[in-house]
C-alpha cells in the first residue's frame, strides 16, 4: 500500500489546521532579525540583531503567545502574507511549502527533533545580538552562509555546525 504524503506535501497552506500552520515553523528565528531596507532601491540587508523578545541563546520567542501585545509590529505570517514575503529565509518551511516544495531533512517534522535546525547551524540561536544591546542596525548586517540550506550530512558524520554569519 502506498504510503500517505505528509500534511505539507498534500495541503496547501490555507487549507492547514492551526497546528498544522504553528509546526511549519522550524524554529529558526530569522523572521525575528531586523532587515535595513534602501529607501533608493528597495533592497534590504539581513542584521543579526533580534527583537527584544527572542532569546538569542535558544533562538525561541520568550513570549510567543503575547507576541504582538508587547511587539505591535510582530508579523504574524499568514498564508497570504508568505506570498508576498520575500525576505523570508529560502530555508523558511512556510515559503517552501507556499512554492510547493518539501521541507529540509534537519525540519523537525522531518527529523523528529526541534535539535536539528540548530545542529544543521540553520538557526540565529548564538548568532544573534537583543536589540536591547546591539546599537545601531547598519554595523549588524549579515550574509548567512547557510541559505538556502545545507546539504543533508551523510549518517558517518555529525550535522556541520556554522561558525557564525560572514560579516562585512
Amino acid at each position: 500500500m502506498p504510503r500517505k504524503l505528509p500534511f505539507w506535501r498534500r495541503k496547501r497552506l490555507d487549507q492547514m489546521t492551526p497546528s498544522e500552520w504553528e509546526s511549519l515553523c522550524d524554529g529558526c528565528g530569522k523572521c525575528c532579525l531586523y532587515r535595513l531596507e534602501d529607501e533608493d532601491t528597495g533592497a534590504l540587508e539581513q542584521t543579526n540583531v533580534a527583537c527584544k523578545l527572542l532569546n538569542c541563546a535558544t533562538g525561541q520567542c520568550s513570549n510567543y503567545p503575547k507576541r504582538k501585545k508587547l511587539v505591535p509590529d510582530c508579523i504574524q505570517l499568514t498564508p497570504g502574507k508568505v506570498q508576498k514575503m520575500n525576505w523570508l529565509p529560502a530555508t523558511c518551511g512556510y515559503r517552501l511549502v507556499a512554492a510547493g516544495k518539501d521541507l529540509y531533512w534537519w525540519h523537525h517534522l522531518k527529523s523528529g527533533s526541534r535539535d536539528t535546525v540548530h545542529q544543521a547551524g540553520v538557526s540565529v540561536a548564538g548568532r544573534c545580538i537583543s536589540e536591547k544591546d546591539a546599537g545601531e542596525l547598519d554595523e549588524h548586517v549579515v550574509y548567512w552562509l547557510d541559505d538556502p540550506g545545507p546539504p543533508r550530512p551523510d549518517k558517518k558524520s555529525k550535522p556541520n555546525k556554522k561558525s557564525g554569519p560572514k560579516t562585512r
